[in-house]
């Protein structure tokens, strides 16, 4: 139904069933215009071209992500090449002369993960991790942590990588306590998963870009901060001053809207396949609702097919996923007894030409809008050759 939207991924990979497109999304086609597009710009306007930039193809894009989860400020979104900035400045936004208490849970990405493994190591960082697992529990024992504080920052996803399992993130940023950064990793739900921000946007900080489900690729990651912030995070660069770089001089100021949390000089080209995604799917009507209600479709169906003709491995009594199945992410995942068995799976998949990945002992298949109900029978048939 949506192929066309892709067609110059899908013929170059003409004999793959792709379903890794969790890890690794196709590009819509608009896309490589769009990239284009940035070098003959760059050609245009030489050493004019951060002003074009930042005084029209930032507000472009702040206001298709305003749409998309609802909120009243566009102003407020700031962008960098990738996340693991953004959960530096909001780390160095906290005092570290003090004790430093961070609220987050077992199933946070890498970029996050590390970082505050990382920071485990010094003596005035406190790092409490509740586990995801079991998710029916979850969101009552996170709010039960968070009521035991008192904690500088609280990271939570909306949808967690490695389960594709989801969290009342919007009541979490509702009872968190008021001293605490609270910041939602939602780049594992952003045009995937809906949820709106409207009711929370002075509240949450909220992390995603492009790479995912935005399928504009990597490089265009972005950050909404509440209006009313005034941090001063000692990650900073030099587009933090941007408004006033004649005055510069030894005293370090920060601005009061988003660009507070701004970094230095990055590549916008991934700015430009992101604006023509989102675009593109403006002008097709699909919102993300619509996407979601696509790959729930599509996602039963492949379950329904593993019914008829169960896998030793991946089936329903596999796969993990939890009592609130609407709001689950766009990959299924199964827990397999082993690392060595899964990477085995893996392998074994891409030779009978069906693309997934995994991550330690789970397996997990994406779904796209470039799949209709052929390709998921398809998929289902590999998994018995």
């Amino acid at each position: 139904m949506y192929k066309h939207l892709y067609r110059r991924f899908l013929e170059a990979h003409a004999q793959e069933l792709h379903f890794a497109c969790h890890s690794h999304h196709y590009w819509p086609d608009v896309s490589r215009d769009a990239h284009l597009q940035y070098w003959d710009d760059s050609c245009q306007f030489v050493d004019d071209k951060w002003n074009y930039i930042f005084s029209k193809k930032i507000p472009h894009a702040q206001k298709l992500i305003s749409e998309v989860l609802h909120l009243s400020k566009p102003e407020q979104i700031v962008f960098a090449p990738n996340t693991h900035e953004f959960v530096f400045r909001l780390l160095s936004s906290l005092d570290w002369n003090k004790k430093v208490r961070v609220l987050t849970t077992d199933s946070e990405f890498y970029s996050f993960d590390r970082q505050i493994n990382r920071l485990a190591e010094f003596p005035n960082f406190e790092i409490v991790k509740v586990p995801t697992l079991p998710i029916e529990t979850f969101n009552a024992r996170f709010e039960k942590e968070m009521a035991s504080g008192p904690w500088d920052l609280i990271f939570v996803s909306h949808v967690f990588f490695n389960s594709g399992l989801s969290c009342d993130v919007e009541s979490f940023a509702k009872k968190a306590p008021a001293n605490a950064i609270f910041a939602i990793d939602g780049y594992h739900s952003f045009m995937a998963v809906p949820l709106s921000l409207s009711a929370i946007e002075d509240r949450a900080f909220y992390i995603a870009g492009s790479y995912k489900y935005a399928q504009g690729g990597e490089g265009a990651c972005f950050m909404y901060v509440p209006s009313g912030t005034r941090h001063r995070p000692f990650h900073t660069g030099w587009f933090a001053e941007l408004s006033h770089l004649s005055a510069v001089g030894n005293q370090v100021g920060y601005p009061t809207d988003a660009l507070q949390y701004a970094g230095s000089t990055m590549d916008f080209s991934a700015l430009y396949r992101l604006i023509a995604v989102l675009e593109k799917f403006k002008s097709e009507g699909l919102t993300v609702e619509k996407i979601h209600g696509f790959v729930q479709k599509n996602q039963e169906l492949f379950l329904a097919e593993l019914q008829k003709k169960p896998h030793p491995l991946v089936n329903p009594q596999s796969l993990l996923r939890g009592p609130a199945s609407a709001h689950h992410g766009h990959f299924l995942t199964f827990e397999l007894p082993s690392t060595e068995k899964t990477q085995e799976m893996v392998k074994s998949l891409a030779k009978n030409h069906l693309k997934t990945d995994s991550r330690g002992t789970r397996l997990r298949f994406g779904f796209g809008l470039y799949h209709d109900e052929n390709d998921v029978r398809k998929a289902v048939q590999a998994l018995f050759i």
